[in-house]
Formats: C-alpha cells, sequence, structure tokens
C-alpha cells in the first residue's frame, strides 16, 4: 500500500509516483497487471485526481506503466528497462561524489551500500 506524509516536504504526486515504483519493483504489481484507476486511488486516498495522473504520467515516462488504448494503465517490465538503470547510475555517481566531497569515509560509503544490496537484492547469489 502506498503510505502519504503530509509533512513530508516531498510532492504528494512524488510519495504515490514512488510508493508505486516500489511495489512494481518488489514484485507486489505484476507486469501486465493493471493498476488502481486514477479516479479510484484519488477517492480511496482523498487526493486529486490530477495528483494520482501526474504520478502515473511520470511512471509512464520512466517505463514503470503503459497506458492501453482503452485508458487502462498497466504496469510495465520496468526491471529490464536499459534506459532507467543508466539514468539510476548517473544518479548514483552524483551522490557518490557528493558523499565524497563531504568527506565520509569509504568504507562508511561502501559499509552501507552492502548492507542494501543485502536487504534488496532477490535472487542475486554474488
Amino acid at each position: 500500500m502506498i503510505k502519504l506524509n503530509y509533512r513530508d516536504a516531498k510532492p504528494i504526486y512524488e510519495q504515490i509516483r514512488d510508493g508505486i515504483r516500489r511495489l512494481v519493483l518488489l514484485g507486489a504489481i505484476l507486469p501486465g497487471e493493471a493498476v488502481i484507476p486514477v479516479r479510484e486511488l484519488s477517492s480511496k486516498l482523498a487526493i486529486n485526481p490530477a495528483t494520482i495522473h501526474r504520478a502515473y504520467q511520470e511512471l509512464e515516462t520512466e517505463g514503470y506503466l503503459y497506458a492501453e488504448s482503452d485508458g487502462t494503465i498497466r504496469v510495465a517490465d520496468a526491471r529490464c528497462e536499459d534506459g532507467r538503470k543508466e539514468e539510476l547510475m548517473e544518479e548514483l555517481d552524483s551522490v557518490v561524489e557528493e558523499l565524497c566531497a563531504l568527506a565520509v569515509p569509504r568504507d562508511e560509503l561502501l559499509g552501507h551500500v552492502t548492507s542494501r544490496l543485502g536487504v534488496q537484492v532477490k535472487g542475486d547469489e554474488g
């Protein structure tokens, strides 16, 4: 489920986008499966449908969702999107550069990344 934090500085549409992206990547919503329609989700979350629409548009641009001709929005197989992978790697490069500029010790940075991999990578034997 998507959790919204109204006290967070991050806009609501970004929280929705990030929540749906997380559900897709964790396999909670499978490729080809329809996502909740904009109006239904806006009713459940008690927010403006335009906010949901914006989140869905961004996810479509990122390759996580696609719209069918009848208006149904479905999950794409985003795990295979090389463009998104490259975009995220560039973001990672920027974050690492900034952390290095802040003098974060290499061991601390590597330890953090290693611990995240242990938690989030599924089916990786190496």
